[in-house]
């Protein structure tokens, strides 16, 4: 029997806070915090994020969820985030569980624990908080007594490698979803109420494997060849009745009002501003881009909307910075009237609004300057993510050179001192030549801003690793080489030298981690388990990852992580994820895929639409959306725009530059060389 109340871990949490770092991590009571009388509400929800505070307060869609069901008479949500080593030894030490910050009840005392996963390096962390709640860690293990273990977020699209772990996965947007699964937990609880005996945790799972967008792991079986691929990942006969062989993400059709009330941390945390989320999706179509797959369609929020929410939030929060979200801010179809109108109410109040994700052009600028008017005005961020022509067009984000130190010259001379510039090595095609002008550019971008500002010029380039992630037409990818990699880096470190400059990059090691998890099968499972009892957690901090523990875990289970990670996989080979989708056809990902290999671009999916999958699997919902409200064309009507539907991606163009041999490999599909420059089709 659970002996900590809420009483008695406050008690033992005012004796031990004082040992810890950041005690404000772990007390609640932050303004606009939601307290409900937990003894008047049926259900209740616990939203763990699994990495530390200060990051999980940083999280708007834990934040959407938080809002939407505490709105609802008869739900409660509260949070818990994963307790930092210290405040963990402690715990273990008292045989204290993980709590909520609310109220403190212990885990165990919610009905449903959900889980944000928005990356793979959270996986270990998970076990950890389930075993600190004194939750068993497989499912298999759980009675009718214990919570439903719930996760979803970005790593969940794959969702194979933490299958024993999590009862449910919540597969896409759950703002819809979140109240459906609550409520048909309800409707189980209150029946097992009056027959404890006769109804189960099974039976729970087939009402929630019935909810559209919900995957029950353990109601499925992966089968394999003998060389160790996957034959197939199918539904079990027992539960052909309740759940699809393929699982379908839920989207949201228009987008909810924004959540305004934002908590407000008694502790600087990564992102301490209120935020709106302006579009969900993007059009442009970058094949390394999960994120630009995983959330399509594009869905825009009203201006007005928009405006509504910032005063709300300011009256609310008293937050000074507001950061209007999405993958692609500047694809906002009304971005100049929002910022414009912005500034001329709170101009004067100097609020800060912060647009990540600009694109690299003389509008993006204009943007900025409007912002920071009056302001110091410090760093610009680029991501052309490659630095030559060529490259940029096999990955599909073709910005011509010249254009991008266009933009640098205007950004050095409106008073900018810092450029920032965001690169991936290990793409598709990539030679060494395309490293070296990593560093040719970064140099020529100095130079734009040395004869502009001299020496007060600063240009900061970071580098990272492609990943190939599931659901992109890069997912047949092989990792790159370590080898490769690491002299790769060596070679921009040594480039890279001189007043002004600053370089980063990632661990190689930590790379791969992401990069096994990311494209795993169920038989990660014990590996990932074996890692965590070797003391594996908080893998995405650098000074507490230990690659040594993965490895072992690898050895003793008798797997490959180069296996999963390094591995160029045919088209024809089933993949752990095919039986979730996120919309998309997988010959449109395969088209794509093949594009790349002769650096052909399409266009952005505003301009013409090119049957990705999308408006086919969601066009109830398109049909009942306001036509401004998707970037999709609407059904039924000739939208000018964006009409006609292709059947297969046309490319604008194929790269000239690109071996006119690799062209044929891929049959009649392709098409022939359309003609043109990269400079000639951007002008």
């Amino acid at each position: 029997m659970n002996t900590w109340t809420p009483a008695r871990i406050s008690a033992r949490l005012d004796r031990i806070l004082w040992k810890v770092q950041k005690p404000p991590r772990y007390t609640g009571g932050e303004h606009n915090s939601v307290i409900k009388d937990w003894d008047a509400i049926p259900m209740r929800l616990a939203l763990t994020f699994p990495d530390t505070y200060e990051l999980g307060m940083s999280n708007l869609g834990l934040m959407l969820l938080y809002d939407i069901v505490n709105r609802q008479p008869d739900m409660l949500a509260e949070r818990a985030y994963a307790p930092w080593v210290d405040m963990e030894a402690l715990m273990r030490q008292e045989g204290m569980p993980l709590f909520s910050l609310e109220t403190r009840h212990p885990l165990r005392d919610f009905d449903i624990i959900g889980f944000g996963l928005p990356y793979e390096q959270l996986f270990t962390n998970t076990l950890n908080c389930l075993d600190l709640a004194g939750i068993p860690l497989r499912t298999a293990q759980r009675t009718a007594d214990d919570p439903l273990i719930l996760a979803g977020g970005s790593a969940g699209t794959n969702p194979e490698p933490m299958w024993p772990f999590i009862d449910a996965f919540l597969i896409g947007e759950g703002e819809e979803v979140i109240v459906e699964i609550l409520a048909a937990h309800g409707a189980w609880k209150s029946k097992r109420q009056a027959d404890p005996a006769g109804v189960t945790r099974t039976d729970l799972l087939r009402r929630l494997a019935a909810i559209p967008g919900v995957y029950i792991p353990s109601f499925y079986e992966a089968t394999y060849h003998p060389d160790g691929t996957l034959i197939a990942t199918t539904l079990r006969p027992e539960f052909a009745d309740v759940a699809p062989p393929v699982v379908t993400k839920r989207i949201v059709a228009t987008l909810p009002p924004p959540t305004t009330d934002f908590i407000v941390p008694y502790l600087d945390v990564v992102h301490n501003r209120a935020a709106i989320e302006i579009q969900r999706g993007c059009t442009r179509g970058c094949r390394f881009c999960h994120a630009g797959m995983a959330y399509r369609p594009v869905r825009e929020r009203p201006v007005q909307e928009v405006l509504e929410a910032v005063d709300k939030m300011i009256a609310s929060c008293g937050f000074e910075e507001v950061s209007f979200l999405s993958l692609s801010s500047s694809d906002y179809t009304h971005i100049s009237e929002l910022v414009k109108a912005v500034v001329d109410k709170h101009g004067a109040d100097k609020l800060s609004i912060g647009l990540p994700s600009l694109r690299i052009e003389s509008f993006s600028v204009d943007l900025m300057n409007l912002l920071e008017k009056g302001r110091r005005r410090s760093g610009f961020t680029f991501a052309p993510e490659a630095a030559t022509d060529r490259l940029r067009d096999v990955i599909n984000k073709p910005i011509a050179t010249d254009e991008l130190l266009q933009t640098a010259e205007e950004v050095f001379s409106r008073g900018w001192t810092t450029i920032k510039m965001y690169f991936m090595i290990g793409h598709p095609t990539q030679t060494d030549e395309d490293v070296k002008a990593i560093a040719d550019l970064a140099w020529a971008v100095m130079r734009v801003g040395r004869r502009l500002i001299g020496r007060k010029a600063k240009v900061r380039v970071g580098v990272s690793t492609l990943v190939p992630k599931p659901h992109t037409p890069f997912q047949w990818v092989p990792l790159e080489a370590e080898e490769t990699v690491r002299r790769q880096i060596a070679y921009l470190q040594d480039s890279l030298r001189g007043v002004g400059f600053h370089f980063n990059w990632n661990n190689p090691r930590e790379t791969l981690m992401e990069a096994y998890l990311s494209r795993g099968d169920r038989r990660l499972a014990d590996v990932i388990e074996r890692a965590w009892q070797l003391g594996a957690k908080f893998d995405a901090w650098g000074d507490q990852f230990r690659d040594g523990a993965w490895m072992q875990a690898f050895a003793e289970q008798g797997l490959d992580p180069d296996w999963y990670a390094r591995r160029e996989r045919s088209v024809e080979e089933a993949l752990p994820w095919d039986h979730i989708s996120l919309g998309l056809n997988k010959e449109f990902l395969i088209q794509e895929y093949r594009h790349s290999q002769v650096g052909a671009v399409i266009d952005d999916c505003r301009d013409h639409c090119f049957s990705c999958g999308i408006l086919g699997q969601f066009k109830e919902q398109r049909r009942g959306t306001d036509e401004e409200a998707w970037g999709c064309p609407a059904l039924g009507k000739q939208a000018q725009h964006n009409q006609p539907v292709s059947i297969m991606p046309i490319p604008l163009y194929i790269n000239p530059d690109m071996s006119p041999d690799l062209a044929g490999q891929f049959g009649p599909r392709v098409p022939q060389l359309a003609g043109g420059t990269v400079s000639q089709r951007l002008n």
